[in-house]
């Protein structure tokens, strides 16, 4: 089920389009990716992916003459959820869907974006679409945001989790947004606990439970090459002198950036030719060290 040559693709074409069961399917556009389900008499869409409506559109009418009559906001991100109006424009009356958190989080920051018509009551944990069940695993942990939650879609074998896990990629610049490193770990955990075989992780490739096996090795290495650049790195690292700057604030910022620099070159022999090492490291392994560093 992996899509060969993903990067080149996404750069390429308008979008693109992977079949994973008989009404699941696959897309991605311009490394943004989500999965859409066709039933009977129409169709529900996981995410409204910003800027790409149009593509969205394109790639469901390649599959079925249906229109969208369900939009699902996984998380009150707008990258993930902006393209709403158009798409809500293009097919009136859709079903907006979303968690009581998403809905909340809309309405306590004030979202400009079109609030969801029918919300997921936490003690039901669940909606239906033409006799598919959406079952809402809420996060323990706020790793990528305050609303995030997997969606297992019943008796298909795909569950749609974005930001967490990018398949066959390491972790992404800042663990995706991610405010720290504490709880991180325990979201792989929790993804791997839920029934599913194919994996929408929002970016990257289709998801397998290779990706997770990959995720929590990567980590492991992470924190073990992290813990050895804390303390093999000396305290004042990136400081060259101390009598030029007028406050603290350097040590630490500068001492942490050097550990993450050190930790990154000890992981380089056995991930460096890996998708978007080099640019998502040296952040991620900052993060883990000013966890690392505070919590001992």
């Amino acid at each position: 089920m992996k899509i060969e040559k993903l990067y080149t693709k996404n750069v390429t074409q308008d979008y693109i389009l992977q079949r994973l069961t008989d009404r699941v399917y696959f897309f991605q556009s311009q490394f943004y990716g989500t999965v859409f389900y066709v039933g009977d008499e129409g169709v529900l869409l996981f995410d409204a992916l910003e800027g790409r409506s149009a593509a969205i559109e394109a790639a469901i009418d390649k599959v079925t003459d249906l229109p969208i009559t369900a939009i699902l906001y996984s998380h009150d991100h707008a990258d993930h959820i902006a393209g709403a109006p158009a798409l809500i424009d293009a097919n009136p009356g859709v079903r907006v869907i979303a968690t009581q958190a998403t809905a909340d989080l809309m309405e306590r920051l004030g979202s400009n974006l079109p609030r969801p018509t029918e919300v997921i009551a936490p003690e039901t944990a669940s909606f239906t679409f033409e006799g598919l069940t959406v079952r809402v695993a809420p996060f323990e942990a706020e790793t990528h945001a305050h609303d995030h939650a997997a969606y297992v879609l019943e008796g298909t074998g795909v569950v749609h989790v974005p930001d967490v896990i990018n398949p066959d990629q390491p972790p992404f610049w800042s663990f995706a947004g991610a405010e720290g490193y504490m709880g991180y770990r325990d979201l792989i955990e929790q993804i791997d606990a839920l029934e599913w075989d194919y994996l929408s992780g929002g970016h990257g490739n289709v998801g397998s439970r290779a990706d997770v096996a990959f995720y929590r090795q990567f980590l492991g290495d992470l924190e073990a090459a992290v813990g050895e650049a804390l303390g093999s790195v000396p305290w004042g690292a990136g400081v060259e002198d101390p009598a030029a700057v007028n406050a603290h604030t350097p040590f630490l910022s500068n001492w942490i950036a050097e550990v993450g620099k050190h930790a990154t070159e000890t992981l380089r022999p056995k991930y460096g030719a890996y998708y978007g090492f080099d640019h998502a490291t040296p952040k991620n392994a900052e993060m883990v060290a000013m966890y690392l560093f505070s919590y001992r």
